[in-house]
């Protein structure tokens, strides 16, 4: 069958870092083999290693509509929906601007689905106290933290970050 080698030419690009060759390969096999739910996946994780979120998010959907019953494959659609919402509200945070209080709770609300979606996607959880510091929410911000503490001990900048929002309560407390 062609598309497998198509996918085993994808697979070698990518050992030779070229990851836009593999995405030429893996398009390829999609296009030799369209419902296959496993090419559309592997194609999903290439585009997204390759900071393509949302033709990853287009394979991953496709994966899941042709085999619903793969869990992987829900998982994963899981996780990058979860990374998309995250990337949408680092723009409001990130803005350069302070943002509305209004904005900032749409952007809580954003960030405990990307929470819901993948429980295991730390990023979410320090974007997500971030944002209640901003909103001087500042226990929540810190239960935030600790739920991503909880999932890396071992990044102790999370540790001073939580430091750092202790002394941010302590302060708007004494305030």
């Amino acid at each position: 069958m062609k598309s497998e080698q198509f996918v085993r030419n994808a697979y070698h690009c990518i050992l030779q870092n070229d990851f836009e060759g593999a995405l030429q390969w893996f398009e390829a096999a999609v296009t030799e083999d369209p419902e296959s739910a496993e090419i559309h996946y592997r194609c999903s994780v290439t585009y997204a290693r390759s900071s393509r979120l949302e033709k990853a998010l287009d394979h991953a959907q496709r994966a899941c509509e042709l085999d619903p019953e793969k869990a992987e494959y829900l998982l994963y659609l899981q996780h990058l929906q979860s990374m998309r919402l995250v990337q949408d509200a680092k723009k409001i945070i990130d803005s350069g601007k302070v943002a509305p209080a209004s904005d900032l709770y749409q952007t809580v609300s954003m960030l405990k689905e990307a929470v819901r979606l993948d429980p295991l996607y730390g990023e979410a959880y320090i974007w997500l106290a971030l944002t209640y510091s901003q909103l001087n929410e500042h226990a929540l911000a810190i239960s935030s933290l600790k739920e991503v503490i909880a999932l890396q001990p071992q990044d102790h900048g999370l540790q001073d970050m939580l430091a750092q929002l202790k002394n941010r309560l302590s302060t708007y407390l004494h305030d």
